[in-house]
C-alpha cells in the first residue's frame, strides 16, 4: 500500500504540470510574461525530475493499470507546446492577422504529430525530430526581445525539423555524455533563472553561457545522429549474406 501511495504521489506530481500550464496561460493573458516564464521554469523542473521519481517508486509495477507515459505526454504538450504558443501570441511576438494564426498553428500541429509517434523516443533514449521545446523558444524570444521576422523563421524551421529524423539529446536519459549533460543542463537552468532576475538588463556573459548550452546540445545531437547512422550501416553489413564468390 505504501508503494502504491508513493506511485500515486509521483503521478500527481507529474499531473501538477497541467496546472502550471494553466498558470502560464493566465499569466500570459495578464500581460506578465516574466511570471509566465518563471512558472515555465517550474514546469521544466517537474518534467526533469518526475521520471527519476517514477523509476524510484517503480510505478509500472505498483500501479500497472495507470499509464504514466501517456500522462507525461499530455502534460508535456500543455507545458511545452500549447502554453508557450499562447505566451508568444499574447506578447505580440507573432504578426497580426492570418500570418500570425498560421505561425501559431504550425507548432501546435507539428507537435501533435510528434506526440503521437511511437518512435518519438528511440530505444537508446534520444528524441527523433525536434523535441517540441517551444517553451525554450518562447523563453529566448522574450528575454532576447527577438523581432517578428526572426521569431517566424524559428517557428517555421523548428516545425519542419519535427519531421526530420535527426536524433536529439535527452539530457536525463541519453547515456552518451550523460554526466556532462546533466551538469550543463543544471547550469543552463541556473542561467534561465538568472536571466529572468536580470531582465531587461541582461549580463552578456550570462546570455553567452545560456546560448553555449544550446550549441552543446545541438553538437551532441549531431554526434548522436551520425553515430546512429554508422551503427545501422555496420549492423546492415554484418547481417548481409556473404558474396558467393568469396567462398
Amino acid at each position: 500500500m505504501s508503494r502504491r501511495l508513493a506511485g500515486m504521489a509521483v503521478h500527481l506530481y507529474t499531473a501538477s504540470g497541467s496546472v502550471l500550464a494553466l498558470l502560464i496561460v493566465l499569466a500570459a493573458f495578464d500581460g506578465n510574461a516574466i511570471m509566465a516564464l518563471w512558472i515555465g521554469l517550474a514546469a521544466l523542473v517537474v518534467d526533469g525530475t518526475d521520471g527519476m521519481l517514477a523509476r524510484t517508486a517503480r510505478v509500472k509495477e505498483t500501479i500497472p493499470w495507470f499509464d504514466g507515459a501517456r500522462l507525461d505526454d499530455i502534460v508535456d504538450y500543455l507545458t511545452y507546446v500549447f502554453a508557450p504558443v499562447v505566451l508568444l501570441w499574447m506578447t505580440g511576438a507573432l504578426p497580426d492577422g492570418a500570418p500570425g494564426w498560421v505561425l501559431a498553428a504550425l507548432p501546435l500541429l507539428a507537435s501533435s504529430f510528434q506526440f503521437c509517434r511511437v518512435d518519438a523516443k528511440t530505444d537508446d533514449h534520444t528524441f527523433l525530430g525536434f523535441p517540441s521545446y517551444w517553451n525554450v523558444v518562447a523563453f529566448y524570444v522574450i528575454v532576447l526581445d527577438l523581432d517578428r521576422v526572426t521569431v517566424a523563421t524559428i517557428l517555421v524551421v523548428c516545425s519542419v525539423l519535427v519531421f526530420v529524423p535527426v536524433r536529439y539529446l535527452y539530457p536525463s536519459r541519453t547515456q552518451a555524455f550523460r554526466s556532462l549533460s546533466l551538469v550543463l543542463t543544471a547550469v543552463w537552468i541556473g542561467t534561465y533563472a538568472l536571466l529572468l532576475v536580470e531582465y531587461p538588463s541582461l549580463n552578456p556573459l550570462v546570455v553567452a553561457a545560456s546560448l553555449a548550452y544550446l550549441v552543446y546540445y545541438l553538437a551532441v545531437s549531431g554526434y548522436l545522429t551520425v553515430a546512429a547512422r554508422h551503427r545501422r550501416r555496420s549492423e546492415t553489413r554484418a547481417g548481409s549474406p556473404l558474396d558467393a564468390t568469396s567462398t
